[in-house]
């Protein structure tokens, strides 16, 4: 595997000279027009952290977009979600003849400082989903967005003072409520390809548990990564299509089996534990009664 490294951007100014833009009008936030700059072929296989957040919509972009092995459907509205320390990584697939368009919103943490968003902001999953894993936004949800951002950018543009802060901050709660509200239609109407990584979910978890020599019990980021998706966007998506997160089916599965074993097998409850990936046979017998109410020699019980 090739290990890219990683080159940080400590401030927004920083960003805009390494991008040809002209010094950002505040040191804590910034706005412009994604047509502004040039994406150069140097940045291909690159990877990123920034110490601020990055929001952006780009329409027309030079890259083909993926979701685990599935294409996006959509082709403009492309929104993306960067949180501070988040490493990401930028790949120009394919060249596009038609011109981009969008609009890039980067806020520093220290503009939300002693804000309620400031500690509320972690509570938007989506700035944990891997960049291939984006918004797309139909014509009239881009509009709602736009909107949004033409009022930050007359409240950024104009002479900031003690009300500016605040403004900016609200409207940027109802940008964030909004994409939530968009990416759960995103779960719902791509419901093809989410019921596909459902079904491949049910078939990793299946034979991980049907491997006998395999060790330890599997992770949400060992499903996640076999589907090629981050691990918070998974369990967003099985939860929103099924009411379960990851872990919930990793733990169904494994009562499901556990009770196949105890029921038709002469193994005792240690040797199961230890084929279901368990070092303890006390951690099995806990995680069972917890999710039966009943212990697992209890359980067999019930079939002498």
């Amino acid at each position: 595997m090739i290990q890219h490294q990683v080159h940080r951007v400590k401030s927004i100014a920083e960003f805009h000279k390494m991008k040809g833009l002209p010094s950002p009008q505040h040191p804590l936030i910034s706005l412009f027009d994604y047509e502004t700059f040039e994406c150069s072929n140097d940045i291909n296989h690159k990877n990123f952290v920034f110490d601020f957040y990055h929001i952006s919509i780009k329409r027309s972009i030079d890259a083909k977009f993926k979701y685990g092995q599935s294409h996006y459907d959509f082709d403009d509205g492309v929104m993306f979600f960067i949180a501070p320390n988040q490493v990401f990584g930028i790949e120009k697939i394919e060249e596009l003849a038609s011109s981009k368009s969008g609009w890039v919103l980067m806020i520093h943490p220290d503009f939300l400082w002693n804000t309620p968003l400031a500690k509320n902001i972690s509570q938007y999953e989506f700035f944990n989903y891997a960049v291939n894993e984006a918004l797309f936004l139909s014509e009239k949800e881009e509009a709602t967005l736009n909107a949004i951002v033409k009022n930050i950018e007359q409240e950024y543009k104009a002479n900031i003072d003690k009300f500016s802060q605040s403004i900016i901050v609200s409207q940027l709660e109802t940008m964030l409520n909004y994409s939530e509200r968009f990416y759960q239609r995103q779960f719902l109407t791509r419901g093809v390809s989410s019921h596909k990584i459902l079904d491949n979910v049910e078939k990793i978890i299946e034979e991980y548990f049907s491997n006998e020599k395999t060790s330890g019990l599997p992770t949400v980021q060992v499903v996640a990564q076999s589907l090629n998706i981050s691990p918070m966007y998974l369990s967003s998506l099985l939860k929103s299509v099924t009411g379960l997160t990851t872990q919930q089916h990793i733990h169904e599965k494994l009562i499901q089996k556990a009770k196949e074993k105890l029921s038709t097998t002469e193994l005792t409850v240690s040797e199961i534990a230890f084929q279901l990936g368990f070092e303890h046979s006390q951690s099995f017998s806990k995680l069972f009664k917890n999710k039966t109410n009943i212990s697992p020699v209890k359980f067999r019980s019930l079939f002498k």
